[in-house]
Protein backbone atom coordinates (compact mmCIF):
# COMPACT_ATOMS: atom_id res chain seq x y z
CA UNK A 1 0.00 0.00 0.00
CA UNK A 2 1.17 3.53 -0.73
CA UNK A 3 2.65 5.03 2.45
CA UNK A 4 1.28 8.41 1.49
CA UNK A 5 -2.12 7.65 -0.02
CA UNK A 6 -4.16 10.31 -1.75
CA UNK A 7 -7.78 10.13 -2.68
CA UNK A 8 -8.88 10.66 -6.23
CA UNK A 9 -9.66 14.25 -5.29
CA UNK A 10 -6.00 14.89 -4.48
CA UNK A 11 -6.31 15.18 -0.70
CA UNK A 12 -3.67 13.41 1.41
CA UNK A 13 -4.98 11.10 4.16
CA UNK A 14 -1.66 11.22 6.03
CA UNK A 15 -1.76 15.01 6.18
CA UNK A 16 -5.43 14.87 7.14
CA UNK A 17 -4.63 12.62 10.12
CA UNK A 18 -1.77 14.89 11.14
CA UNK A 19 -3.97 17.98 10.84
CA UNK A 20 -6.75 16.32 12.82
CA UNK A 21 -4.33 15.32 15.57
CA UNK A 22 -2.82 18.82 15.68
CA UNK A 23 -6.31 20.32 15.88
CA UNK A 24 -7.24 18.01 18.74
CA UNK A 25 -4.02 18.58 20.72
CA UNK A 26 -4.06 22.34 20.35
CA UNK A 27 -7.78 22.71 21.03
CA UNK A 28 -7.62 20.40 24.06
CA UNK A 29 -4.76 22.47 25.51
CA UNK A 30 -6.51 25.76 24.89
CA UNK A 31 -9.78 24.54 26.43
CA UNK A 32 -7.83 23.11 29.36
CA UNK A 33 -6.44 26.59 29.93
CA UNK A 34 -9.88 28.15 29.55
CA UNK A 35 -11.60 25.70 31.91
CA UNK A 36 -8.99 25.76 34.69
CA UNK A 37 -9.68 29.48 34.95
CA UNK A 38 -13.40 28.81 35.30
CA UNK A 39 -12.77 26.07 37.88
CA UNK A 40 -10.38 28.25 39.89
CA UNK A 41 -12.91 31.09 39.76
CA UNK A 42 -15.48 28.84 41.39
CA UNK A 43 -13.10 27.43 44.02
CA UNK A 44 -10.48 30.00 45.05
CA UNK A 45 -10.51 33.25 43.08
CA UNK A 46 -13.20 34.78 45.29
CA UNK A 47 -11.21 35.06 48.53
CA UNK A 48 -7.86 35.50 46.75
CA UNK A 49 -8.69 38.17 44.17
CA UNK A 50 -12.21 39.47 44.89
CA UNK A 51 -12.73 39.96 48.63
CA UNK A 52 -16.38 40.50 49.52
CA UNK A 53 -15.53 43.61 51.51
CA UNK A 54 -14.88 45.51 48.28
CA UNK A 55 -18.14 45.78 46.33
CA UNK A 56 -16.61 47.12 43.11
CA UNK A 57 -14.05 44.33 43.04
CA UNK A 58 -16.90 41.85 43.45
CA UNK A 59 -18.62 43.34 40.40
CA UNK A 60 -15.35 43.09 38.46
CA UNK A 61 -15.11 39.43 39.43
CA UNK A 62 -18.57 38.61 38.09
CA UNK A 63 -17.77 40.44 34.86
CA UNK A 64 -14.39 38.76 34.44
CA UNK A 65 -15.48 35.22 35.15
CA UNK A 66 -18.61 35.26 33.01
CA UNK A 67 -19.12 38.03 30.50
CA UNK A 68 -15.58 38.55 29.22
CA UNK A 69 -15.13 34.89 28.39
CA UNK A 70 -17.99 35.13 25.90
CA UNK A 71 -18.20 38.71 24.71
CA UNK A 72 -14.54 39.16 23.78
CA UNK A 73 -14.60 36.19 21.41
CA UNK A 74 -15.93 38.11 18.37
CA UNK A 75 -12.98 40.49 18.62
CA UNK A 76 -10.63 37.52 18.72
CA UNK A 77 -12.40 36.13 15.66
CA UNK A 78 -11.78 39.37 13.77
CA UNK A 79 -8.11 39.64 14.75
CA UNK A 80 -7.10 36.04 14.14
CA UNK A 81 -9.51 35.62 11.25
CA UNK A 82 -7.65 38.42 9.49
CA UNK A 83 -4.33 36.67 10.07
CA UNK A 84 -5.74 33.30 9.03
CA UNK A 85 -7.32 34.61 5.81
CA UNK A 86 -4.37 36.79 4.79
CA UNK A 87 -1.31 34.88 5.94
CA UNK A 88 -2.50 31.33 6.51
CA UNK A 89 -4.25 29.12 9.02
CA UNK A 90 -1.03 27.84 10.60
CA UNK A 91 0.47 31.17 11.81
CA UNK A 92 -2.86 32.20 13.30
CA UNK A 93 -3.16 28.92 15.21
CA UNK A 94 0.39 29.13 16.52
CA UNK A 95 -0.24 32.66 17.82
CA UNK A 96 -3.54 31.74 19.51
CA UNK A 97 -1.88 28.79 21.24
CA UNK A 98 1.03 30.88 22.49
CA UNK A 99 -1.25 33.74 23.58
CA UNK A 100 -3.50 31.41 25.54
CA UNK A 101 -0.54 29.61 27.09
CA UNK A 102 1.28 32.77 28.12
CA UNK A 103 -1.86 34.25 29.69
CA UNK A 104 -2.53 31.02 31.58
CA UNK A 105 1.00 30.70 32.96
CA UNK A 106 0.95 34.36 34.05
CA UNK A 107 -2.29 33.73 35.96
CA UNK A 108 -0.39 31.05 37.84
CA UNK A 109 2.18 33.57 39.10
CA UNK A 110 -0.12 36.53 39.78
CA UNK A 111 0.06 38.22 43.17
CA UNK A 112 -3.18 38.13 45.17
CA UNK A 113 -5.36 40.96 46.45
CA UNK A 114 -3.66 40.86 49.85
CA UNK A 115 -0.30 41.43 48.16
CA UNK A 116 -0.99 44.18 45.60
CA UNK A 117 -4.56 45.29 46.25
CA UNK A 118 -6.87 46.18 43.38
CA UNK A 119 -4.13 45.52 40.81
CA UNK A 120 -4.60 41.78 41.37
CA UNK A 121 -8.15 41.57 39.94
CA UNK A 122 -7.27 44.11 37.24
CA UNK A 123 -4.38 41.96 36.02
CA UNK A 124 -6.52 38.83 36.27
CA UNK A 125 -9.21 40.49 34.17
CA UNK A 126 -6.63 41.53 31.56
CA UNK A 127 -5.31 37.99 31.27
CA UNK A 128 -8.88 36.69 30.97
CA UNK A 129 -9.36 39.06 28.04
CA UNK A 130 -6.29 37.55 26.35
CA UNK A 131 -7.72 34.07 26.94
CA UNK A 132 -11.05 35.08 25.41
CA UNK A 133 -9.35 36.61 22.37
CA UNK A 134 -7.32 33.45 21.82
CA UNK A 135 -10.37 31.19 22.11
CA UNK A 136 -12.23 33.44 19.68
CA UNK A 137 -9.59 32.81 17.03
CA UNK A 138 -8.69 29.23 17.96
CA UNK A 139 -11.81 27.29 17.09
CA UNK A 140 -12.24 28.48 13.53
CA UNK A 141 -8.60 27.93 12.63
CA UNK A 142 -8.42 24.48 14.23
CA UNK A 143 -11.57 23.40 12.41
CA UNK A 144 -10.31 24.71 9.07
CA UNK A 145 -6.94 22.99 9.37
CA UNK A 146 -8.66 19.68 10.07
CA UNK A 147 -11.45 20.05 7.51
CA UNK A 148 -9.44 21.63 4.68
CA UNK A 149 -6.81 18.87 4.79
CA UNK A 150 -9.46 16.16 4.61
CA UNK A 151 -11.01 14.47 1.55
CA UNK A 152 -14.61 15.52 0.91
CA UNK A 153 -16.11 12.22 2.05
CA UNK A 154 -14.16 12.31 5.32
CA UNK A 155 -14.41 15.98 6.25
CA UNK A 156 -16.96 15.55 9.03
CA UNK A 157 -14.90 12.86 10.76
CA UNK A 158 -11.73 14.97 10.76
CA UNK A 159 -13.78 18.03 11.70
CA UNK A 160 -14.75 16.16 14.86
CA UNK A 161 -11.16 16.26 16.19
CA UNK A 162 -11.25 19.91 17.34
CA UNK A 163 -14.72 19.24 18.79
CA UNK A 164 -13.20 16.38 20.78
CA UNK A 165 -10.66 18.81 22.21
CA UNK A 166 -13.37 20.70 24.10
CA UNK A 167 -14.47 17.74 26.20
CA UNK A 168 -10.86 16.54 26.63
CA UNK A 169 -9.80 19.94 27.94
CA UNK A 170 -12.77 20.08 30.30
CA UNK A 171 -12.09 16.60 31.67
CA UNK A 172 -8.38 17.38 32.14
CA UNK A 173 -9.11 20.63 33.95
CA UNK A 174 -11.70 19.04 36.23
CA UNK A 175 -9.48 16.04 36.89
CA UNK A 176 -6.46 18.18 37.78
CA UNK A 177 -8.38 20.17 40.35
CA UNK A 178 -10.02 17.00 41.68
CA UNK A 179 -6.59 15.47 42.38
CA UNK A 180 -5.36 18.64 44.06
CA UNK A 181 -8.51 19.04 46.14
CA UNK A 182 -7.68 15.78 47.93
CA UNK A 183 -5.03 17.79 49.79
CA UNK A 184 -7.75 19.96 51.30
CA UNK A 185 -9.11 23.48 50.84
CA UNK A 186 -6.16 25.05 52.69
CA UNK A 187 -3.72 23.51 50.22
CA UNK A 188 -5.56 25.10 47.28
CA UNK A 189 -5.86 28.51 48.93
CA UNK A 190 -2.21 28.50 50.06
CA UNK A 191 -0.88 28.09 46.53
CA UNK A 192 -1.98 24.71 45.25
CA UNK A 193 -4.36 26.45 42.85
CA UNK A 194 -1.32 27.72 40.89
CA UNK A 195 -0.21 24.22 39.87
CA UNK A 196 -2.80 23.64 37.07
CA UNK A 197 -1.89 26.99 35.52
CA UNK A 198 1.85 26.31 35.63
CA UNK A 199 1.30 22.84 34.17
CA UNK A 200 0.15 24.62 31.04
CA UNK A 201 3.76 25.48 30.14
CA UNK A 202 4.89 21.99 29.01
CA UNK A 203 1.50 21.45 27.35
CA UNK A 204 1.90 24.66 25.34
CA UNK A 205 5.39 23.60 24.22
CA UNK A 206 3.93 20.28 23.06
CA UNK A 207 1.12 22.02 21.19
CA UNK A 208 3.54 24.48 19.59
CA UNK A 209 5.75 21.64 18.35
CA UNK A 210 2.78 19.77 16.87
CA UNK A 211 1.32 22.83 15.14
CA UNK A 212 4.56 24.33 13.90
CA UNK A 213 5.38 21.13 12.03
CA UNK A 214 2.00 21.06 10.32
CA UNK A 215 1.77 22.01 6.65
CA UNK A 216 -0.44 24.89 5.61
CA UNK A 217 -3.99 24.12 4.55
CA UNK A 218 -4.04 22.96 0.91
CA UNK A 219 -7.33 24.79 0.36
CA UNK A 220 -5.77 28.05 1.54
CA UNK A 221 -2.74 27.51 -0.71
CA UNK A 222 -5.01 26.67 -3.64
CA UNK A 223 -7.15 29.79 -3.18
CA UNK A 224 -4.37 32.19 -2.15
CA UNK A 225 -4.52 34.06 -5.45
CA UNK A 226 -8.30 34.41 -5.10
CA UNK A 227 -8.20 36.10 -1.71
CA UNK A 228 -10.03 39.46 -1.78
CA UNK A 229 -7.92 42.62 -1.82
CA UNK A 230 -10.14 44.29 0.79
CA UNK A 231 -9.99 43.45 4.49
CA UNK A 232 -11.30 39.95 5.24
CA UNK A 233 -13.80 41.42 7.71
CA UNK A 234 -15.16 43.79 5.08
CA UNK A 235 -15.42 41.01 2.52
CA UNK A 236 -17.09 38.71 5.05
CA UNK A 237 -19.72 41.26 6.04
CA UNK A 238 -20.47 42.26 2.44
CA UNK A 239 -20.40 38.81 0.82
CA UNK A 240 -21.05 36.23 3.55
CA UNK A 241 -23.54 38.06 5.77
CA UNK A 242 -26.38 35.66 4.95
CA UNK A 243 -24.61 32.37 5.81
CA UNK A 244 -23.06 34.13 8.83
CA UNK A 245 -26.54 34.88 10.15
CA UNK A 246 -27.55 31.27 9.51
CA UNK A 247 -24.43 30.11 11.37
CA UNK A 248 -25.32 32.26 14.38
CA UNK A 249 -28.88 30.93 14.46
CA UNK A 250 -27.79 27.35 13.85
CA UNK A 251 -25.76 27.37 17.09
CA UNK A 252 -28.79 28.00 19.32
CA UNK A 253 -28.99 24.45 20.65
CA UNK A 254 -25.34 23.39 20.46
CA UNK A 255 -24.25 26.53 22.36
CA UNK A 256 -27.11 28.09 24.33
CA UNK A 257 -29.01 24.85 24.78
CA UNK A 258 -25.87 23.15 26.05
CA UNK A 259 -25.53 25.64 28.92
CA UNK A 260 -29.21 25.30 29.80
CA UNK A 261 -28.98 21.51 30.18
CA UNK A 262 -25.69 21.73 32.10
CA UNK A 263 -25.12 24.99 34.01
CA UNK A 264 -28.75 26.00 34.47
CA UNK A 265 -29.85 22.41 35.09
CA UNK A 266 -27.27 22.16 37.87
CA UNK A 267 -28.55 25.31 39.55
CA UNK A 268 -32.18 24.19 39.15
CA UNK A 269 -31.59 20.65 40.43
CA UNK A 270 -29.71 21.85 43.54
CA UNK A 271 -32.26 24.57 44.33
CA UNK A 272 -33.97 23.88 47.71
CA UNK A 273 -37.30 23.63 45.90
CA UNK A 274 -35.97 20.60 43.97
CA UNK A 275 -33.53 19.38 46.58
CA UNK A 276 -31.02 17.20 44.72
CA UNK A 277 -27.52 16.97 46.16
CA UNK A 278 -24.62 18.69 44.39
CA UNK A 279 -22.66 15.44 44.40
CA UNK A 280 -25.42 13.57 42.55
CA UNK A 281 -25.77 16.25 39.88
CA UNK A 282 -22.01 16.66 39.40
CA UNK A 283 -21.54 12.90 39.10
CA UNK A 284 -24.30 12.73 36.51
CA UNK A 285 -22.67 15.59 34.57
CA UNK A 286 -19.27 13.87 34.77
CA UNK A 287 -20.76 10.63 33.41
CA UNK A 288 -22.41 12.57 30.59
CA UNK A 289 -19.15 14.38 29.77
CA UNK A 290 -17.32 11.05 29.54
CA UNK A 291 -19.97 9.70 27.18
CA UNK A 292 -19.56 12.81 25.04
CA UNK A 293 -15.81 12.31 24.90
CA UNK A 294 -15.98 8.66 23.76
CA UNK A 295 -18.77 9.21 21.20
CA UNK A 296 -17.75 12.47 19.51
CA UNK A 297 -15.66 10.96 16.70
CA UNK A 298 -18.14 8.14 16.12
CA UNK A 299 -20.98 10.63 15.69
CA UNK A 300 -18.78 12.76 13.43
CA UNK A 301 -18.16 9.65 11.30
CA UNK A 302 -21.92 9.17 11.04
CA UNK A 303 -22.01 12.65 9.51
CA UNK A 304 -19.86 11.41 6.63
CA UNK A 305 -21.87 8.22 6.31
CA UNK A 306 -25.39 9.66 6.41
CA UNK A 307 -24.94 13.40 5.87
CA UNK A 308 -23.60 15.93 8.38
CA UNK A 309 -26.62 18.22 8.25
CA UNK A 310 -28.90 15.23 8.74
CA UNK A 311 -27.03 14.08 11.86
CA UNK A 312 -27.04 17.59 13.36
CA UNK A 313 -30.76 17.88 12.66
CA UNK A 314 -31.40 14.58 14.46
CA UNK A 315 -29.47 15.96 17.43
CA UNK A 316 -31.38 19.25 17.43
CA UNK A 317 -34.79 17.60 17.24
CA UNK A 318 -33.74 14.85 19.67
CA UNK A 319 -32.69 17.40 22.28
CA UNK A 320 -36.08 19.07 21.88
CA UNK A 321 -37.79 15.73 22.51
CA UNK A 322 -35.61 15.04 25.59
CA UNK A 323 -35.84 18.43 27.32
CA UNK A 324 -39.20 17.70 29.01
CA UNK A 325 -38.25 14.28 30.46
CA UNK A 326 -34.87 15.62 31.62
CA UNK A 327 -36.31 18.42 33.75
CA UNK A 328 -39.27 16.35 34.95
CA UNK A 329 -36.83 13.62 36.00
CA UNK A 330 -34.83 16.16 38.01
CA UNK A 331 -38.02 17.04 39.81
CA UNK A 332 -38.75 13.52 41.05
CA UNK A 333 -36.89 10.72 39.31
CA UNK A 334 -34.66 7.99 40.71
CA UNK A 335 -30.87 8.27 40.71
CA UNK A 336 -30.59 5.98 37.68
CA UNK A 337 -33.28 7.92 35.83
CA UNK A 338 -31.39 11.17 36.46
CA UNK A 339 -28.14 9.65 35.16
CA UNK A 340 -29.95 8.26 32.11
CA UNK A 341 -31.59 11.63 31.38
CA UNK A 342 -28.29 13.51 31.52
CA UNK A 343 -26.51 10.92 29.35
CA UNK A 344 -29.30 10.77 26.75
CA UNK A 345 -29.39 14.55 26.50
CA UNK A 346 -25.61 14.73 26.16
CA UNK A 347 -25.72 12.21 23.30
CA UNK A 348 -28.24 14.41 21.52
CA UNK A 349 -26.06 17.45 22.22
CA UNK A 350 -23.02 15.64 20.85
CA UNK A 351 -24.95 15.03 17.63
CA UNK A 352 -25.56 18.79 17.38
CA UNK A 353 -21.91 19.55 18.16
CA UNK A 354 -19.60 16.92 16.64
CA UNK A 355 -20.54 17.47 12.94
CA UNK A 356 -21.40 21.18 13.20
CA UNK A 357 -17.79 22.31 12.81
CA UNK A 358 -17.66 20.90 9.30
CA UNK A 359 -21.17 22.16 8.52
CA UNK A 360 -20.13 25.69 9.43
CA UNK A 361 -16.77 25.48 7.64
CA UNK A 362 -18.44 24.39 4.40
CA UNK A 363 -21.04 27.15 4.60
CA UNK A 364 -18.38 29.54 3.25
CA UNK A 365 -16.11 29.45 0.24
CA UNK A 366 -12.37 29.70 1.02
CA UNK A 367 -12.24 33.48 0.60
CA UNK A 368 -12.45 35.06 4.09
CA UNK A 369 -13.68 31.70 5.44
CA UNK A 370 -11.64 31.93 8.66
CA UNK A 371 -13.08 35.36 9.51
CA UNK A 372 -16.62 34.43 8.49
CA UNK A 373 -16.97 31.23 10.51
CA UNK A 374 -14.98 32.49 13.52
CA UNK A 375 -17.09 35.63 13.73
CA UNK A 376 -20.30 33.60 13.39
CA UNK A 377 -19.18 31.28 16.17
CA UNK A 378 -17.99 34.13 18.38
CA UNK A 379 -21.24 36.08 18.08
CA UNK A 380 -23.22 32.88 18.64
CA UNK A 381 -21.23 32.20 21.81
CA UNK A 382 -21.90 35.73 23.05
CA UNK A 383 -25.63 35.61 22.30
CA UNK A 384 -26.59 32.01 23.02
CA UNK A 385 -23.90 31.08 25.52
CA UNK A 386 -23.69 34.43 27.28
CA UNK A 387 -27.42 35.14 27.51
CA UNK A 388 -29.00 31.68 27.42
CA UNK A 389 -28.47 30.62 31.05
CA UNK A 390 -29.19 34.14 32.32
CA UNK A 391 -32.46 34.26 30.40
CA UNK A 392 -33.42 30.79 31.61
CA UNK A 393 -32.75 31.78 35.23
CA UNK A 394 -34.75 35.00 34.87
CA UNK A 395 -37.70 33.14 33.35
CA UNK A 396 -37.67 30.54 36.10
CA UNK A 397 -37.56 33.19 38.83
CA UNK A 398 -40.29 35.28 37.22
CA UNK A 399 -42.69 32.45 36.43
CA UNK A 400 -41.86 29.99 39.19
CA UNK A 401 -42.18 27.06 36.80
CA UNK A 402 -39.65 25.09 34.79
CA UNK A 403 -42.04 25.02 31.83
CA UNK A 404 -41.01 28.58 30.91
CA UNK A 405 -37.42 27.37 30.49
CA UNK A 406 -38.60 24.38 28.47
CA UNK A 407 -40.46 26.73 26.11
CA UNK A 408 -37.27 28.84 25.76
CA UNK A 409 -35.29 25.73 24.89
CA UNK A 410 -37.85 24.63 22.32
CA UNK A 411 -37.62 28.09 20.77
CA UNK A 412 -33.87 27.55 20.38
CA UNK A 413 -34.62 24.20 18.75
CA UNK A 414 -36.92 25.86 16.23
CA UNK A 415 -34.39 28.57 15.31
CA UNK A 416 -31.54 26.06 15.02
CA UNK A 417 -33.57 23.67 12.86
CA UNK A 418 -34.66 26.37 10.41
CA UNK A 419 -31.17 27.86 10.06
CA UNK A 420 -29.60 24.42 9.68
CA UNK A 421 -32.07 23.50 6.94
CA UNK A 422 -31.18 26.68 5.02
CA UNK A 423 -27.41 26.41 5.53
CA UNK A 424 -25.50 26.04 2.23
CA UNK A 425 -22.64 23.56 1.79
CA UNK A 426 -19.75 23.99 -0.64
CA UNK A 427 -17.15 21.53 -1.92
CA UNK A 428 -13.54 22.70 -1.65
CA UNK A 429 -11.30 22.72 -4.71
CA UNK A 430 -8.95 19.74 -4.63
CA UNK A 431 -5.21 20.48 -4.59
CA UNK A 432 -4.00 21.30 -8.11
CA UNK A 433 -7.56 21.09 -9.41
CA UNK A 434 -8.96 24.15 -11.07
CA UNK A 435 -12.64 23.39 -11.16
CA UNK A 436 -14.87 24.17 -8.18
CA UNK A 437 -18.21 22.61 -7.58
CA UNK A 438 -21.10 23.54 -5.36
CA UNK A 439 -22.12 20.85 -2.90
CA UNK A 440 -25.75 21.76 -3.39
CA UNK A 441 -25.46 20.23 -6.86
CA UNK A 442 -24.36 16.92 -5.32
CA UNK A 443 -26.54 16.77 -2.24
CA UNK A 444 -27.89 13.37 -3.20
CA UNK A 445 -24.38 11.88 -3.47
CA UNK A 446 -23.04 13.42 -0.23
CA UNK A 447 -26.17 13.23 1.86
CA UNK A 448 -25.91 16.81 3.13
Amino acid sequence: MDANPRTKSGFDHRQARRAGTAAFVGTAIEWYDFYIYATAAALVFGPLFFPESDRMVGIAAAFATYAVGFFVRPLGAIIFGHIGDRFGRRPSLVITLLAMGLATVLVGVLPTYDQVGVWAPVLLLALRVVQGLAVGGEWGGAVLMAVEHAPEKHKTFYGGFPQLGNSAGALAATGTFSVLSVQGDDFLIDGGWRIPFLLSMPLILLGFWVRYRLEESPVFDQSRDDQPQQLPLTYALKTNWHPMLLGIGMAGVSTGGYYIVTSFATAYATDPAVGLSETLVLNALAAAAFVEFVTTLAIAWLGDRYGRKRVVMIGVLGSGALIVPQFLTLGGGSVWAIFAAFIAMRLAMTATYAPVATVMAQMFRPQARYTSMSLSNGIAAAIWGGLGPVTATWLYVQTGTIWSVIVLFLGMVAVSAVCLHLAPQHIDPAPDAGERRDANDESAELGV
